[in-house]
């Protein structure tokens, strides 16, 4: 009885007391203790920005690519990245947490798509996405991590049955339960065609693409995977994964772009010739000599070379 009266009676100071507490918290958390703000993230978003040599990439454009020269018509320009770093001033590596958007971004894997469905891009998606979304602490970056491909326990999943971005079906070889890790397709201009310069017939297609002998192909992925059948998933890790570890440096986010260039990619492959008994283009098997300046370019080991640098990508 004794605690209510004097609870009572000192009821107004408890209540100024209490206010006091609550107007110098703020001023409490930031000057007494400031490591709280520093230990905040931040939301960056990564540009990446398609081009062939100093052109901005267009579905409707004509290029002249490859060695020697052959004038093209893109059908698609999309491909997935994955296992995202970013390099502090203290050189310590810090993923970046991709925001859960449902449609472009999913775990640690990340669609870039540049293609608009318009010209001959007839098989992909109005939509486009040329950028990467996460957080990461607070400070000061001067490098950039990423794989180009997907993980290994992302790459064998159903594309009918898996979330966004991975339910696409055109990024996905139906024949193994594996998927396109990048489709860069290109078709020969009607110029190109008239002239009889390409030489692109082929008898064989194994991964069951459509024949297009007026086309250049590239589909990344990995091969060399072992299933009981067709429709299961590997059983054990594949022999070629195709995936490609890309640093580079002198990077900020707030400051700096991600340049894809289709004419780098190009540099040294003959897009007018194709390998008897293969697949129009790239489709990353292993005895297709087609693939072989094409993997140099994306920094993947191809035909017995151990190691290689890529130049498809740079900081801008």
């Amino acid at each position: 009885m004794n605690f209510i009266k004097f609870y009572m009676k000192n009821l107004k100071k408890f209540a100024v007391f209490s206010l006091a507490i609550l107007a110098i918290q703020p001023l409490f958390k930031n000057h007494i203790f400031p490591q709280v703000n520093a230990a905040q993230n931040q939301e960056i978003a990564i540009k990446f920005i398609g081009q062939v040599g100093n052109q901005p990439f267009r579905c409707g454009n004509n290029y002249n690519l490859g060695k020697p020269a052959t004038t093209v018509t893109p059908l698609d320009f999309r491909f997935y990245v994955s296992d995202i770093t970013l390099i502090d001033n203290n050189n310590k590596a810090i993923p970046l947490s991709l925001t859960q958007d449902g449609k472009w971004q999913y775990q640690n894997v990340a669609l870039i798509d540049f293609e608009n469905k318009t010209g001959a891009c007839a098989n992909g998606t109005e939509e486009t996405r040329d950028l990467v979304v996460g957080t990461l602490p607070q400070g000061k970056y001067k490098a950039i991590k990423f794989t180009l491909g997907l993980p290994e326990n992302l790459n064998h999943e159903d594309s009918t049955l898996a979330p966004s971005p991975l339910n696409l079906t055109s990024l996905w070889w139906s024949w193994q339960f594996g998927y396109k890790f990048a489709r860069i397709d290109f078709a020969f201009s009607a110029k190109t065609q008239s002239t009889g310069k390409h030489q692109n017939q082929t008898n064989q297609h194994k991964h069951g693409e459509k024949e297009q002998s007026n086309s250049f192909l590239i589909h990344l992925g990995s091969t060399g995977c072992q299933a009981e059948t067709s429709s299961q998933k590997p059983i054990t890790k594949c022999r070629n994964p195709n995936t490609s570890t890309i640093t580079l440096t002198d990077f900020e986010p707030s400051k700096n772009a991600i340049i894809v260039d289709l004419a780098k990619l190009l540099s040294n492959t003959d897009l007018s010739r194709n390998q008897a008994n293969t697949s129009p283009g790239c489709m990353s098997e292993p005895n297709d000599k087609d693939c072989t300046g094409i993997m140099a370019t994306l920094g993947i080991p191809f035909g017995g070379k151990i190691s290689v640098q890529q130049t498809l990508f740079s900081v801008k």
